[in-house]
């Protein structure tokens, strides 16, 4: 049978009459990807199940409409700015993604189930962003989130990063494992509990060994079970890792920490967990938060979950303030200055830097202190940094500062201002205000190579002196020293002294 002609199809077409939005099983899952900071346009005919009609618009409309209105909660939690978009000839479905990356379902306008899914990587990637967390300690990781599993989809996100969670998760459950009493057989060099005479009499005293009461008592231990589980689930995790040595740095820190808990489990044989063994686990009533979500490392693991659906399984949605990742990265680069350079260090994230603001009358007041990510201390010396994860050092850098954007230019006056009040607040003689942007590799290597690895400025200052500097530090891991050295420099020309040793 021949196919019909064009003719015959367009006829076909004008047949149809549009119909209500369908309530029909979607064909295939879709999973969709979008860097941190960028814009996703999708075509709304994606939501349109069935047969199209002679006007699809109205309906694409409906069902875009729709499905922002189903899930504006969780994209207003991930930062999304989400907005239908028409020009004439085709309806969009725009998405402006913030700094948080991470991985969400998302209801379908048609079935009202998790039928789609939106991965957000980091702009940066993820081969820069592991050794940086690797440096960090693991300080920031994802935070999984009690959401419904995303549909299959591709390998958008490194299986490692997964393993950084769980292994975060099993260190915190080790570090505060709930110790309970448990009755353990042991010999003794003095009778403890219930002694078995017997055995004491014919085992022991026959062959001399008078100081070897084999005893049964209650000892406080800690739960053998669990740490059987967590031993298997290290073992599973150090099984998948060693499989990953190719991809570098960040993986071999990930497999000496995988390695660094076994040892305190290898006293414990492994052992698979039951369901039944994690059911009764979970519904303890006194457990805690961290028990819990050591457990729900141990399920994920055994059942073979990964993030954004790694492999065939379902994903697992999370999420991951890239803002609080720099700014940690940012902690840790002058953590090590501070200690090279015999400064002290007073980080936000600890709540050391706070300010109050006293307003009067006080219910009229609007924010309540200020908050300096880092303050840096030296004597009559002072260096306050902002860390702020933006593009504004590329693009003040590759364009001259009359042809960006007035939005940009205003946020990045915005940034100065900050970072100079914040200056004010340390009394300091002499005080440095440094604002740290993100920037990628290359940019570093070129601006390095040019000697523009920082801009400073002199502030006239009456009572002692101000030098506002402007740098970016590499989203790269093996750029720390290099950075390090240009905050040396940074620190003699701004105090025009020698660092001390």
């Amino acid at each position: 049978m021949s196919p019909p002609t064009a003719a015959k199809r367009r006829k076909r077409r004008f047949h149809r009459r549009s119909t209500p939005i369908p309530h029909i099983q979607p064909r295939d899952s879709r999973t969709f990807d979008v860097a941190d900071s960028s814009v996703l346009s999708l075509p709304g005919s994606m939501f349109v199940q069935g047969d199209t009609p002679r006007e699809p618009h109205p309906q694409e409309a409906r069902l875009v409409q729709q499905f922002l209105t189903m899930n504006r909660g969780i994209m207003r939690d991930f930062g999304i700015a989400a907005e239908l978009r028409y020009d004439g000839n085709e309806v969009r479905l725009q998405l402006q993604t913030t700094t948080k990356v991470g991985a969400l379902p998302l209801l379908s306008p048609t079935t009202g189930r998790p039928d789609y899914g939106l991965v957000i990587p980091p702009r940066f990637g993820w081969q820069g962003i592991g050794p940086m967390l690797g440096m960090m300690g693991w300080r920031i990781v994802p935070n999984l989130l009690r959401l419904p599993l995303l549909p299959t989809s591709d390998r958008k996100i490194p299986p490692w990063v997964l393993s950084t969670v769980i292994l975060s998760r099993i260190k915190a459950l080790l570090d505060r494992l709930d110790r309970r009493f448990e009755f353990v057989e042991a010999d003794q060099p003095a009778p403890k509990g219930n002694v078995n005479w017997a055995e004491y009499v014919t085992g022991r005293l026959s062959s001399g060994r008078f100081l070897e009461v084999p005893c049964r008592f209650p000892d406080l231990t800690d739960d053998q079970e669990v740490k059987a589980a967590i031993h298997f689930t290290l073992r599973k995790q150090l099984a998948s890792l060693e499989s990953q040595r190719a991809i570098g740095m960040v993986v071999l820190q990930l497999i000496d920490f995988c390695q660094a808990l076994l040892s305190r489990v290898r006293g414990v044989p492994p052992k698979e967990p039951s369901p039944m063994a994690l059911s009764v686990w979970q519904s303890r009533t006194l457990s805690t938060e961290t028990f819990r979500a050591g457990l729900q490392a141990i399920e994920w693991t055994v059942d073979d979950r990964g993030l954004a659906g790694l492999g065939d399984l379902q994903g697992l949605p999370w999420i991951m303030s890239m803002e609080e990742f720099f700014e940690a990265w940012v902690e840790t680069i002058f953590s090590d200055f501070a200690r090279k350079y015999g400064w002290t260090l007073k980080a936000g994230r600890r709540r050391e830097t706070v300010v109050p603001l006293s307003w009067e009358p006080p219910y009229l007041g609007s924010q309540k202190y200020l908050l300096p990510d880092l303050v840096l201390e030296r004597g009559d010396e002072a260096i306050v940094v902002d860390a702020k994860y933006k593009s504004h050092w590329e693009e003040i850098n590759f364009d001259r500062w009359a042809s960006l954007d007035d939005m940009i230019r205003e946020h990045h006056r915005t940034d100065l201002l900050q970072v100079m009040a914040y200056a004010g607040l340390t009394g300091a003689r002499h005080t440095t205000a440094i604002l740290v942007y993100p920037c990628k590799e290359e940019t570093w290597k070129a601006l390095m190579e040019k000697g523009h690895g920082h801009y400073h400025a002199d502030v006239p200052f009456d009572k002692g002196s101000l030098t506002v500097v402007l740098t970016a530090t590499p989203m790269a891991g093996g750029r720390a020293d290099e950075y390090l050295e240009v905050m040396g420099q940074m620190s003699r020309q701004a105090f025009s002294v020698a660092p001390e040793q």
